[in-house]
């Protein structure tokens, strides 16, 4: 791949992957697949297209290799789904032996209480336990669960919660600050507009709107459901101010820790700064990769749930259940809690070194387990030019990522070092690039583009 005003800054014997398989498989998925892939974070576009790799035939521990023979280290690992490692030994031998036992039989299986009874000695919320496959369904279980528990109708969301209808008829409404979509480039198409009214979203942090919204709809408000964190800790007393909000309407709280649970602690945000919510929805890391949902929270506002029409073949599949058992017992065992901390402050610091090496003001900012960088940019430079470009200069040194970093436990000084280097020669680009007008030309490929703000930092 060439540019021709691509500058001797970035000429440095490290040439472009070839991703020609990649382009190729990517091309035909479009004429098979509406919307080319099934996960919106999975597409080309959310990465540097014609640069960055979108398809894997490989992967173990922190690294994976691309349908074109390229090996990089992953800091993405499934968009948080791998905590331990791609293809954990421990886990996948578990999985194998199963599956020679059985992946789902015609009667419940033992595993389903076994782990039940780990979700409650591990997560503060946790008295009941219901499992589904995914965070997207497991939030409409939430969801189903706080309006039956209640006999109320409206939720009150913070974050983002999945794609289904209950949660998308937010978009009928306007983001609270800017007044656009809530959730830009998922608007509400094909769902009812019976259900608009129904999801009011909230700003982060700002307890104000959120009492102004449940007493403008006082005695109609069956939850709040919010992401407690995902970039940074919440202030102190934010979440307490939500929980007493929640206890003086008589709401559910609801805490999403599908993207922040697990790996910041064991038992969630929730256990990391003490305030515990009526209900949790869980999935991603909670089973290493292997397709495993749930949600769980208090006795009083989980067993009216016995009641509803909740059902589902697969929600407790043999695989799922032990892939989970074992992924939450490999946590404990492995102190993760102790090891996240250590991955993340000696990326933070290594990251933070290549920032002063390239002369570039920023740091290396957020939470110890997904510290992401952040640049102060001059006045009018457009940051997705910089986020691409920083992409793409990654990529093109085998390093797949975004601007933040989610790390597994087999993320090691090997893979940290690695990313530095690469880092170091990618912020050199972006200096390169500011000093000299330079950003369009550096760029190879198309601005890297946001599926959905969320409203959570």
């Amino acid at each position: 791949m060439s540019n021709p005003g691509y500058t001797d800054i970035t000429a440095q014997t490290v040439p472009f992957p070839n991703v020609t398989r990649s382009n190729e498989l990517y091309r035909r998925a479009g004429e098979l697949i509406p919307g080319w892939t099934q996960l919106i974070s999975r597409r080309a576009d959310q990465f540097a297209n014609g640069v960055s790799p979108t398809y894997a035939q490989w992967a173990k521990g922190a690294r994976f290799i691309d349908v074109d023979e390229n090996e990089y280290v992953d800091w993405v690992n499934a968009v948080g789904a791998v905590i331990l490692g791609h293809a954990d030994d421990v886990v996948d031998t578990a999985v194998k032996a199963q599956i020679d036992r059985g992946s789902i039989y015609t009667l419940n299986s033992p595993l389903e209480i076994e782990l039940a009874e780990e979700l409650c000695a591990t997560i503060p919320s946790a008295e009941m336990v219901r499992y589904t496959k995914g965070g997207g369904e497991a939030c409409a279980v939430a969801a189903r669960i706080a309006r039956g528990a209640t006999g109320r109708d409206k939720i009150l969301i913070c974050g983002y919660h999945g794609w289904h209808d209950w949660y998308q008829a937010a978009n009928f409404g306007v983001d609270p600050e800017s007044g656009e979509y809530p959730f830009a480039g998922i608007e509400p198409i094909g769902v009812p507009r019976a259900l608009a009214g129904t999801v009011i979203p909230f700003t982060y942090g700002n307890l104000n709107m959120l009492a102004a919204r449940l007493d403008e709809h006082q005695g109609e408000v069956a939850a709040i459901m919010m992401e407690p964190a995902r970039s940074q800790l919440p202030p102190p007393g934010y979440l307490e101010g939500v929980q007493a909000l929640a206890r003086k309407h008589g709401v559910v709280l609801i805490f999403d820790e599908v993207s922040c649970g697990w790996r910041q602690s064991i038992g969630g945000i929730q256990e990391a700064v003490g305030v515990t919510p009526d209900m949790t929805v869980l999935a991603k890391a909670m089973s290493n990769g292997y397709p495993m949902g749930a949600v769980v929270g208090s006795r009083a506002v989980m067993e009216p749930a016995a009641r509803m029409f909740i059902s589902s073949s697969y929600w407790s599949d043999n695989i799922g259940l032990i892939a989970a058992l074992t992924t939450i017992r490999e946590l404990k065992r492995r102190d993760a809690t102790t090891h996240f901390r250590a991955i993340g402050e000696k990326l933070r610091a290594a990251l933070d070194q290549a920032l002063v090496a390239a002369g570039l003001e920023g740091r290396c900012t957020g939470l110890f387990s997904n510290p992401g960088v952040s640049l102060a940019l001059p006045t009018g430079v457009d940051p997705r030019k910089v986020s691409t470009l920083f992409i793409q200069e990654m990529a093109r040194r085998r390093i797949h990522t975004y601007m933040g970093f989610r790390a597994t436990l087999a993320h090691g000084d090997r893979e940290i070092e690695q990313t530095a280097e690469a880092a170091a020669a990618a912020f050199a680009v972006i200096k390169h690039g500011l000093e000299h007008d330079a950003l369009d030309r550096l760029l190879v490929v198309d601005l890297k583009k946001e599926p959905f703000r969320r409203l959570v930092r």
